[in-house]
Formats: structure tokens, sequence, C-alpha cells
């Protein structure tokens, strides 16, 4: 009975492997690794566009205010109405930028993904194909 325990978990961590195996090849997987990968890389970027050139634009735009510095005092709370416009700019900046390369990458396996067509018969291998079709019904009769 000792013996039949001892085997019991090894099925079940090698049907576990196997289907770890299974899920992480994946191409699903894959692709969420990669889109990881890129929003992680794209953060820094993005936060640097809303943070040094976009919201400083805009702050000259509305008249030099900073969006970090606008907030509304009630009672003894502070809401800092600035740092969630500039959240929501940032969010959207980064839907862009994700969107923008999920677009080039989906462009990119297009062209890789279409075979060209087969060229089309000339007037000759048309002209041939009649012929033989006619022959071929010619020796049926």
């Amino acid at each position: 009975m000792a013996n039949e325990a001892k085997k019991e978990p090894e099925k079940k961590s090698k049907g576990i492997v196997t289907e770890f195996k299974e899920f992480i090849s994946k191409g699903n997987v894959l692709d969420m690794a990669v889109g990881l990968i890129i929003g992680s890389a794209f953060t820094a970027i993005v936060t640097s566009l809303v943070n040094d050139i976009f919201t400083p634009l805009i702050g000259m735009i509305i008249g030099g205010i900073n969006f970090a510095g606008i907030s509304v005092t009630v009672g003894s709370a502070t809401l800092s109405i600035g740092l969630f416009l500039q959240a929501i700019i940032n969010f959207l900046l980064t839907a862009i930028c994700v969107f923008i390369v999920v677009k080039a990458i989906n462009r990119f396996r297009r062209k890789k993904d279409e075979k060209p067509a087969p060229p089309k018969p000339s007037k000759e291998e048309l002209l041939l194909t009649e012929i033989r079709d006619l022959l071929k019904e010619q020796a049926k009769k």
C-alpha cells in the first residue's frame, strides 16, 4: 500500500508537467508574455511623454497651470484632481501605443502569412485546356 501511495503522486506530477508544457507552448501564452514585456518597456517612454511633453503643453494652453498641482480641499480631505487627470492621460497614451504596436505586428503577420496568388493561366494554356477537354469528350463518345 505504501508503494501505491508513492506511485500516484508521480502520475499526477507527470500529468501536470505535460499539461504545463502544452500550456506554455501555446501561442496565446507567448503572445501574452510578449505583450507584457513590450508594455513594461513602453511604460517609461509613455510616462516621460506624458510628464515631460504633454502635461506641460496642456498646462501652457490652459494658462500655465501644472496638472499635478490641481487639487480641491473639501473639509480635511484633499482631492488631487490633477494627478487623476494625469493618470487618465497616461492610460490613454499607453493604450494608443499598445494599439499601434499590435496593429504593426498584425500587419507584419498578415504579410508573412499571405501567399502570392498563383499566376493566371496564359491564353495558350487556356486554349490547350479546352482542346484537352474536347478530346476527352470525343474519346468518351
